[in-house]
């Protein structure tokens, strides 16, 4: 098969990456290749990409927008590591790099969300049809479109005369973060469907928003108008095909599970587990692993204080912990581990007050205070920042680095004994594949991607509630579990042998890809 993937970001390409999805369209595509498939992999350049060494400029496209006619460049481009039966491809316009040049997205203020990224990536959906419709890919037997940034293509796939032949070839979507789901007026804004496209006839009643009828929800098109809808784990489709509860702590459909739960109905719903890389056998655990931590913790902070005119009091604080903790780093208590973005998503759970009138972070380390010890690595959400700052100054068991390094996260995830990931949902999750890749067992919330991937008392440790209070309660009664199990060695050892030989393949992934998304 000839296929099209469409994407916001790919970290194929150097600079194309914000979050997990650039990952997935990463790895997807040659494992596609290695089953004879043709992919091409197409994102905006955002006005740096193209400027890569090796790239080169293929064809100009000329599209219809805002009333006008504007003009779209397509590179090709080599990527970081070429791959044959992949071809990486970039449009360019200077709406692109709207938010400054290689900057991915932007940060609309709260009364206008999504407005710029929104013209952007319907200027670049539309540069994609066009380029598709023109044959610039070869003929296509698959157009797979990524979130609701690739959305747009469905949208003019569907209701728009000139690119009606596009219907005779299978188009997949793919739902990686269904919170962020591109909601913009029809009328009334620049940013709006009939500012982009004037005179497009559409059925309103697949496209608008649930909740704000004058206005189209993007990520609602992909599900609506795609031939199949992919979500990144099987779990994570039982959750999104029933409604949220957000004030007993469920994430479900977000609105959409009406939408999700009839698509599941007619078949075209497919829950598909992402894939991990697995290069190398995990190294073996040395006992100065922990003091390799922190020394490697510590030169990464230097480097970020270096960076910035005045020192971040979270730098101080956990450099001030780290010269503590290398005091004592012979004392064998358990190392708790934790990497990601600060979002709500990953973070609020452990922000919840309990009924001691502390939050739940305070709580897990007054219990293991003594016995285990916790370093959380990740930067984000300037009041999660805060909260965890506050935290950290409370408590000598805590390091939390603000900030992101690969090498570091890296560094945790081999050093660790138990990784905590206690996400109020997650479609798939990869840090925990990558946690139990180095032999760290999990500890997570049985939801999405982490349901089904860690299995509690065999690779890891796993809770569940049915309300906020009933997750924070079995999360610390878990944590206790956990080091219970830690002090028996021999059961210790056979449970991180047990999460090392996990595979989670990107080569399973690719099958389904093409028996259940592709045929």
């Amino acid at each position: 098969m000839n296929i099209l993937m469409v994407a916001a970001e790919n970290d194929a390409l150097e600079g194309a990456k914000v979050g997990g999805i650039a990952d997935v369209v990463r790895d997807i595509a040659p494992a596609l290749a290695k089953r004879n498939h043709s992919v091409n992999v197409l994102l905006p350049g955002y006005q740096s990409l193209s400027e890569q060494s090796g790239s080169s400029r293929v064809a100009r496209v000329q599209v219809h927008f805002w009333g006008r006619v504007e003009t779209v460049d397509l590179f090709s481009v080599p990527g970081k590591s070429p791959t044959e039966g992949v071809q990486q491809w970039v449009l360019e316009h200077p709406l692109f790099a709207a938010a400054g040049k290689g900057r991915v997205y932007c940060d609309d203020p709260p009364d206008r969300p999504f407005a710029t990224d929104a013209s952007k990536f319907a200027l670049f959906s539309t540069a994609a049809a066009e380029a598709a419709q023109q044959g610039l890919f070869g003929p296509l037997d698959i157009i797979h479109l990524h979130d609701w940034h690739a959305a747009t293509v469905a949208l003019l796939r569907s209701c728009e005369p000139r690119y009606a032949a596009l219907k005779s070839v299978r188009t997949v979507y793919s739902i990686h973060n269904l919170a962020l789901q591109g909601i913009r007026p029809f009328d009334g804004d620049i940013s709006a469907v009939h500012a982009w496209f004037p005179g497009l006839q559409m059925d309103y009643e697949q496209i608008k928003d649930p909740r704000y009828s004058d206005c189209i929800n993007l990520m609602r098109v992909g599900i609506n108008l795609c031939d199949a809808v992919h979500a990144v784990s099987p779990t994570y489709v039982s959750e999104i095909t029933r409604p949220s509860r957000h004030e007993v702590g469920f994430f479900g459909g977000e609105g959409l599970d009406p939408d999700l739960l009839n698509a599941e109905q007619q078949g075209r719903l497919v829950g598909i587990l992402n894939g991990a890389e697995y290069d190398a056998p995990p190294e073996p655990k040395l006992d100065s692993e922990l003091e390799s931590l922190l020394l490697e913790s510590e030169e990464t902070l230097l480097s970020w204080i270096a960076r910035e005119p005045h020192c971040h009091s979270s730098h101080s604080i956990a450099l001030g912990r780290i010269q503590q903790w290398l005091r004592y780093s012979a004392d064998k208590q358990m190392l708790f581990t934790s990497v990601g973005r600060l979002t709500d998503q990953k973070v609020l759970l452990l922000r919840q007050t309990m009924h001691n009138g502390k939050s739940l972070l305070d709580n897990l380390l007054l219990q293991i205070k003594g016995r285990a010890r916790l370093v959380l690595l990740g930067s984000g959400d300037p009041l999660l920042e805060q909260f965890l700052l506050e935290v950290a100054g409370r408590h000598s068991n805590f390091i939390f680095l603000r900030g992101f390094s690969i090498g570091l996260s890296e560094c945790l995830y081999r050093a660790g004994d138990l990784f905590l990931m206690p996400s109020s949902f997650e479609p798939c999750g990869i840090s925990q594949m990558l946690a139990m890749r180095a032999g760290q067992p999990c500890l997570v919330h049985a939801v999405g991607g982490l349901a089904d991937t860690v299995e509690d008392g065999v690779t890891g440790f796993s809770f569940s509630g049915a309300t906020l209070h009933d997750q924070c309660q079995a999360l610390l009664d878990t944590s206790a579990r956990a080091i219970a199990a830690f002090q028996l060695t021999a059961e210790w050892n056979e449970l991180c042998a047990q999460a090392a030989t996990q595979r989670f393949l990107w080569s399973d992934a690719a099958a389904d890809y093409e028996t259940k998304l592709y045929q």
